[in-house]
């Protein structure tokens, strides 16, 4: 089978550092992919990269076998079809939460105004949030405002979920209420690649663990492999020190 994502040698630098030395990455469908690695490892940067919001130097990203990293391809076109979640919530503040959900279908995809404003009732129903459809932004917790950032990344029905880690901006108490909500996902078929630091969630939710350090995937293999009997030396000195600091 043809994966979802494919992506062979990426490479990426900022003003001639090196973040992505040759990544090489399959993702099939309904499997659940979590990047780990230390700070500046280059996890956000592959996600980015992926979704088109960074160009990249070399190699190639293929979306369901089409090479969306051709510099002719309609970037709009291709990011339609992967859901994009950051750190931060990136919610418009003058929108309600049906609101921020039910723009990018009307807007981007000429959605009738009624069909997306069901269609972000579904979605915020979905996620728990069905009492809180008019509230505005400001008046939600940050594990409320990240659900309705995940629901407004599922109103396109999107292929692809990438999740860039998407609670280390809550409160320690908040991160719970999102990640189940990103394992009920995972569990009804999600595909997903998450970076992430949570690792106990991982170790439960992923199919395949990829540990990044210096721009490069060094281990790769199921989350009971590398996270617990991990095979290169960089792995166990991250992990145990990963560890340590928790």
């Amino acid at each position: 089978m043809t994966p979802i994502l494919s992506v062979r040698g990426l490479t990426k630098a900022y003003h001639g550092t090196p973040v992505l030395a040759g990544v090489d990455l399959d993702v099939s469908e309904h499997e659940v992919v979590v990047l780990i690695g230390a700070s500046g490892s280059g996890k956000s940067t592959l996600l980015r990269c992926i979704d088109l919001l960074e160009e990249i130097d070399d190699g190639q990203i293929l979306l369901d076998g089409r090479d969306i990293s051709d510099p002719r391809i309609d970037a709009d076109g291709a990011r339609r079809a992967m859901g994009m979640v950051f750190q931060s919530f990136n919610l418009f503040p003058h929108l309600t939460a049906l609101g921020n959900v039910a723009l990018a279908p009307r807007v981007v995809h000429g959605t009738a105004r009624r069909a997306a404003q069901d269609r972000g009732r579904e979605l915020l129903a979905r996620v728990g949030l069905a009492d809180l459809a008019d509230a505005y932004p400001d008046k939600l917790s940050g594990g409320q405002q990240q659900r309705v950032a995940i629901a407004r990344a599922l109103a396109y029905e999107p292929r692809l979920l990438l999740l860039d880690e998407i609670t280390s901006a809550l409160d320690p108490e908040l991160v719970g209420e999102v990640l189940t909500l990103v394992g009920e996902l995972a569990a009804g078929g999600a595909t997903i690649v998450m970076a992430t630091h949570e690792m106990a969630f991982a170790r439960d939710v992923a199919d395949t663990v990829c540990f990044l350090d210096g721009g490069r995937i060094v281990e790769a293999g199921t989350a009971a492999q590398v996270l617990t009997d991990p095979v290169e030396d960089r792995t166990r000195q991250f992990l145990r020190r990963f560890t340590a600091g928790r």
